[in-house]
């Protein structure tokens, strides 16, 4: 069963004429163009915050003057913030509108950048990232039915582009926030990318005004038989949580500790954190391939588990290899993790049939993902310490991989989120 391209096309002839007479849709291109430079300034914003911190954290450490524990408190915020905002972003979204939750949030994650500049204390930095993280966790949940919602007859394009966008940005403003801190000062650093915030607001209230709130939606009578589908009771819906949840686990383990277990391995620091960067830029060509694929009408199911055996070819030569290859490794993990990241992103809303659904699965899985990912960094960090080696912690995470793809293969059947096939 095919997702019905817009609103109104199952209504009856009587219906699609009030309908029209209610509210005027724009052409179809302008929405198409409106919608995806939303998303791209969205996407601006969705990493940019978390990554900054991750460059400069010892500027912050010495200027707030707090303690590691403090610091790695602030690297744990955002999958505990992200894994809340899936759980009650569906909620609020199908009650105020997706359209108008999205500009809150992007409202609350533009004066949490400030936040954390202009109170540079430890609470205050504290209370930023928190306002920040959370806002970033509805807009991870809600970035899928607004894709779904208008431009439904171009899912891939623009989830790819929405995730090659938050990709980028992360990885420049990784890369320039040290120096630019040097320069103009590190609250100025993090916080003067709120700039992009503001841009993103201005976007997403025109783009409310011309194209209505999801909630004003009417829902097609073909699809109004499925809106009860209980995301928690489904099989579909566990595995897709499960598969994002481990492919999660690996990218913030690796983007955590790869620098260390390589200097472990015999390689130099320098060489060790060019790895880091591999691991990173992967993402880019892994999403713009991904999305060419899908467009081009490749098999979903080959896809989802080429990405999931790259994952898994990473870490085994990782973990049992010499350093010689640690490139190759490493760029095998970052293309794997980001495909299987837009590939989800993807699904949430071409395996629903509402907008609503592709909202409560998308926050479903990823409140399941995150908190799977959770336990990545702090179970590596803890193995590591108790057996002082990396052998035990990659051998699970190896393990891991392998499940994921039989996930894989299950998540990326042609069936929707009931079962039905496509």
């Amino acid at each position: 069963m095919s997702t019905p391209p817009n609103v109104q096309n199952d209504l009856p002839l009587q219906s699609q004429t009030d309908a029209t007479s209610l509210f005027k849709l724009p052409s179809s291109r302008f929405t198409f163009w409106l919608v995806l430079c939303a998303m791209v300034l969205l996407g601006t914003n969705m990493r940019a915050p978390i990554v900054a911190l991750g460059s400069i954290a010892p500027v912050v450490q010495g200027a707030l003057n707090i303690s590691e524990t403090q610091i790695g408190w602030l690297g744990a915020v955002p999958m505990l913030t992200f894994a809340l905002g899936a759980l009650i972003s569906p909620t609020i979204g199908k009650r105020f509108g997706i359209e108008n939750t999205l500009i809150v949030m992007i409202v609350l994650l533009t004066l949490g950048m400030i936040v954390r500049a202009v109170i540079p204390t430890w609470i205050g930095f504290l209370s930023g990232t928190v306002m920040l993280t959370l806002a970033i966790g509805f807009a991870n949940t809600l970035a899928a039915p607004v894709i779904k919602q208008h431009t439904p007859n171009n899912i891939p394009l623009v989830t790819g582009l929405f995730s090659l966008t938050m990709t980028v940005t992360a990885g420049i403003v990784a890369g320039v926030v040290l120096p630019l801190s040097e320069w103009v000062g590190w609250q100025w650093a993090l916080g003067g990318w709120s700039f992009l915030g503001i841009f993103a607001i201005a976007i997403w209230i025109f783009l409310r005004l011309r194209l209505g709130s999801s909630s004003d939606q009417i829902i097609p009578i073909a699809t109004q038989g499925f809106s009860d589908i209980s995301m928690w009771r489904t099989g579909f819906a566990w595995q897709i949580g499960i598969f994002l949840g481990i492919q999660s686990l690996l990218y913030y383990t690796v983007a955590s500790f790869l620098p260390s277990i390589l200097v472990s391995k015999g390689m130099s620091a320098v060489s060790a954190g060019q790895m880091g960067s591999v691991f990173q830029f992967m993402a880019p060509l892994a999403i713009l391939s991904l999305t060419w694929l899908i467009n081009r009408g490749r098999p979903t199911q080959a896809l989802a588990v080429f990405a999931a055996v790259l994952n898994v070819i990473g870490i085994l030569g990782l973990s049992y290899t010499s350093t010689d290859l640690a490139w190759l490794w490493a760029g095998f993990m970052g293309a794997g993790c980001s495909a299987i990241f837009t590939l989800s992103i993807m699904l949430f809303s071409l395996r629903t049939y509402t907008t609503n659904q592709a909202s409560e699965l998308s926050g479903m899985a990823q409140f399941v993902g995150y908190i799977i990912a959770f336990f990545g960094p702090l179970g590596t960090g803890w193995l590591h310490e108790v057996t002082d080696s990396w052998d035990l912690p990659l051998l699970i995470t190896l393990i891991l991989m392998i499940v994921n793809v039989g996930i894989a293969w299950l998540v990326s059947r042609p069936l929707m989120v009931d079962g039905k096939k496509i």
